[in-house]
């Protein structure tokens, strides 16, 4: 993965996504006593970065592969992102999701035209089965995180970012399977002397136990409000390596911080986040002096949010 492939990508989906704000906040920047700029990719078309990597690895799938349709696991965004891509290019996409994808992200999926599937209690179940699909159908399997190409248009958000503000000297990026962490890495890794620091939730912390022993392992994983933050990762996937290289620190959030953080963006900022893309504020929140007087550049990776979660957060607010 290099830089070059990045700028290819951003060509290559231009015209399919939204270049979204990198914006200073005074608000965070004075309660938090660093320089804070947020990335606001909960703007995004479909409400997340996921997008940018679908589309890119949908645009690079030969004829004959997109003739047979795809099929994708996702906890909601990456989904979203497969099926606007899959429309806009007369694709026939099947995706699988779990039991924990909250609804406003199925009804999304459905209203983009692909067929949804919903099985198991969380991420890894559902992506058995979508593989599963992929073999005996022969239906190209999209992965969520671990694709060079779907890395490469993800990378895009830290592109932009550098474009818009090469001056920052930490970047926030919540992480999951490490698609997003490993493209934003990669971009931000052109600048010397910026970090990047990857931010997981208690709830599941696998790629952070992981790098810790150096080996992908599984972990006992709960319940969270940061579903898109949810799930195992591959063994062998690509993420892996780009994450133990490229990343230079990493923060694991309280669920409960996670609320506050939603609950602060929604009404100092007036961005509806959902947790998945909260957790970077939350790193704030609870590691504040490690910052103290920093240029910090935090991703906002999306905004899908049910509202009973809204409503939760305006009745504690």
């Amino acid at each position: 993965m290099k830089l070059k492939d990045i700028y290819a990508a951003h060509k290559r989906i231009g015209g399919w996504i939204r270049r979204t704000p990198f914006e200073h906040s005074p608000i965070l920047s004075g309660l938090f006593g660093c320089d804070v700029w947020l990335k606001l990719e909960n703007r995004q078309l479909t409400g997340s970065f996921k997008i940018r990597g679908a589309a890119n690895k949908m645009m690079l799938l030969r004829p004959e592969e997109r003739g047979r349709g795809v099929v994708a696991a996702s906890s909601g965004n990456h989904a979203q992102g497969v099926a606007y891509a899959a429309r806009e290019l007369g694709v026939r996409a099947v995706i699988v999701v779990p039991e924990n994808t909250p609804g406003v992200k199925r009804d999304a999926i459905r209203a983009l035209g692909a067929e949804l599937i919903v099985h198991g209690s969380e991420y890894m179940e559902a992506e058995r089965l979508a593989q599963g699909m992929s073999r005996e159908r022969g239906m190209p399997f999209l992965s969520p995180y671990n694709d060079l190409d779907l890395i490469a248009g993800q990378g895009t958000v830290g592109l932009e970012m550098l474009e818009d503000n090469p001056d920052i000297d930490v970047v926030l990026v919540p992480v999951s399977g490490g698609g997003l962490i490993s493209g934003v890495a990669t971009a931000w890794k052109a600048v010397p002397g910026t970090s990047v620091v990857g931010v997981q939730t208690e709830a599941s912390p696998v790629m952070y136990e992981s790098i810790k022993v150096g080996r992908i392992v599984d972990i006992p994983m709960f319940d969270t409000v940061a579903e898109g933050l949810h799930g195992g990762i591959e063994q062998g996937s690509v993420t892996f390596p780009l994450c133990q290289r490229l990343v230079d620190d990493w923060i694991v959030v309280k669920e409960e911080t996670i609320l506050e953080a939603m609950r602060l963006l929604l009404f100092s900022q007036h961005e509806v986040v959902e947790g998945s893309g909260a957790v970077g504020v939350a790193a704030l929140l609870e590691q504040a002096e490690r910052f103290k007087g920093k240029r910090v550049g935090v991703v906002i990776s999306g905004g899908n949010v049910e509202s009973s979660i809204l409503s939760d957060l305006a009745t504690h607010a």
